[in-house]
């Protein structure tokens, strides 16, 4: 989303009808992972800390933290400087700082991590076609903690 010069980005996965409870959890823990990659996205926290978060929640599951895909920094263009890997360590990459906005976008699959592009161009599947699941906001990095942009009421106020 474009709105006076600057852009937004986000993604969800929804569930349409009854699902497995396979795609039930891998949906849950991938939800998880996105909060908990917010939760430490604070000034003074560094990239690889939302990577870290990623991994920690994912953790004792047996899914794929796709890793050819990544979060990004974003601002007049969808796509700006710092990319924001789904893995990474703690305390490693660029340095958090207030005025940031990134978005924050962990994707799992239920088998590998790898992935493909289809023909089209556009659409990417997992290498072994198991599901997978991808959750997105655009979250500012301010002074009082992570703000998350794409979460917040655009009901205008009087």
């Amino acid at each position: 989303m474009r709105l006076d010069g600057w852009c937004a980005d986000s993604a969800w996965t929804f569930a349409i009808g009854d699902i497995s409870d396979e795609a039930r959890a891998l949906m849950d823990v991938t939800e998880r992972s996105l909060w908990a990659a917010i939760e430490v996205a604070t000034r003074g926290n560094h990239i690889g800390d939302l990577g870290a978060a990623v991994i920690g929640t994912v953790e004792g599951t047996n899914y794929g933290i796709i890793r050819d895909l990544v979060g990004h920094g974003i601002g007049r263009d969808v796509h700006e400087e710092p990319q924001v890997p789904n893995v990474g360590r703690a305390g490693h990459g660029p340095l958090l700082r207030a005025g940031m906005v990134l978005a924050i976008e962990p994707m799992l699959s239920a088998g590998t991590p790898d992935i493909r592009t289809l023909d089209d161009g556009w659409t990417v599947v997992t290498a072994d076609r198991t599901l997978a699941a991808h959750f997105e906001h655009t979250v500012a990095i301010t002074e009082e903690g992570p703000r998350v942009l794409t979460a917040e009421s655009t009901a205008a106020t009087a």
